[in-house]
């Protein structure tokens, strides 16, 4: 427990960026949990908000749900609180480095978690309606976006950001990267529109499911392709390796997402698949961030990234 305390109140960079990537993981987490609470139908588990119950912080027996239902959704909630320690963690690290520019970013992590937690209650209150849902999920997007930029600017300066490829892949990159989000949007609306509502009392986006996978389908290939693209003009210009790697394992995660994706969709959308599919989504994200990353460097923030002294500037 001191060490960790440490790592916090007295940082390395190798904790910062220890601290950014344990953002990652927990914010990539949640969705997943998320998830299951809709999936499981257990998104009324605790019909109130920020109790469970009208009289209780704390499960307790409900007629209109079963103990089972009410301890997933209770375990998501207490699953943010993990998310919430990580964040306070990541700022007060950040913030005791000494690294200012790096500030913003980390200010994301515990504002973020307040206003899902807030947003929370409007989910419970709108009885799962699926734009208060879908919301929750792209607020993880955005909060596993910020945490990635700073797992990578923890080693790195302030100085210039200097491409390290031609500059129209760079732009191709970034194509590919406002298309990933229109994915991750109209997943989120197929998903939205689909039967996996989180209560048999929850109300559905009125879309017609096949024309709504369909378009989900489409963008889909658009940004396998322009994935594609990427990766051959990395090799065809003979980029850094790291580049060329990045972009090969974004294209591995996604072929694996497509598969997940069709074979859910053939079999009716499983809950187990769709959960899966879910995570996918966070990976896929997260793969992309890394490519983005991999076009470019920055100066070395220290050489002290690997001694073990405080890296204070």
């Amino acid at each position: 427990m001191k060490r960790l305390l440490s790592s916090v109140w007295t940082p390395t960079t190798r904790n910062l960026r220890a601290w950014a990537l344990a953002a990652v993981v927990a914010n990539a987490g949640i969705t997943v949990t998320g998830a299951a609470v809709r999936l499981t139908g257990s998104g009324l588990g605790c019909p109130t908000w920020p109790r469970c119950t009208a009289d209780s912080f704390v499960p307790v027996a409900h007629p209109d749900h079963s103990p089972i239902n009410t301890a997933i959704e209770f375990g998501n909630r207490m699953f943010s609180l993990m998310v919430l320690a990580v964040a306070v963690a990541v700022f007060v690290a950040v913030w005791r480095s000494g690294r200012r520019s790096l500030v913003p970013l980390a200010l994301v992590q515990p504002l973020g978690v307040v206003f899902q937690a807030v947003w929370g209650g409007l989910v419970v209150r709108s009885a799962l309606n699926p734009v208060t849902v879908s919301v929750h999920f792209l607020v993880s997007v955005g909060m596993i976006a910020a945490a990635y930029m700073l797992f990578a600017r923890s080693t790195e300066g302030d100085g210039p950001v200097v491409p390290v490829v031609h500059p129209w892949i760079v732009t191709l990159s970034r194509v590919l990267t406002g298309a990933m989000l229109v994915l991750l949007v109209a997943g989120v609306v197929t998903t939205g529109t689909g039967p996996h509502s989180g209560d048999e009392r929850a109300s559905r986006f009125d879309f017609d499911i096949e024309i709504v996978a369909r378009i989900h389908a489409d963008i889909v290939w658009i940004v396998v392709g322009l994935t594609f693209a990427l990766l051959f003009a990395l090799y065809l210009t003979k980029a850094p390796e790291q580049a060329k790697r990045a972009a090969l394992i974004l294209f591995g995660v996604e072929i694996a997402q497509g598969v997940i994706g069709y074979v859910q969709y053939f079999l009716a959308v499983p809950a187990l698949l769709v959960g899966f599919h879910v995570l996918g989504a966070a990976l896929v994200w997260i793969a992309t961030l890394r490519v983005v990353h991999k076009l470019r460097e920055r100066d070395e923030f220290s050489k002290i990234v690997n001694s073990g002294t405080a890296a204070r500037v």
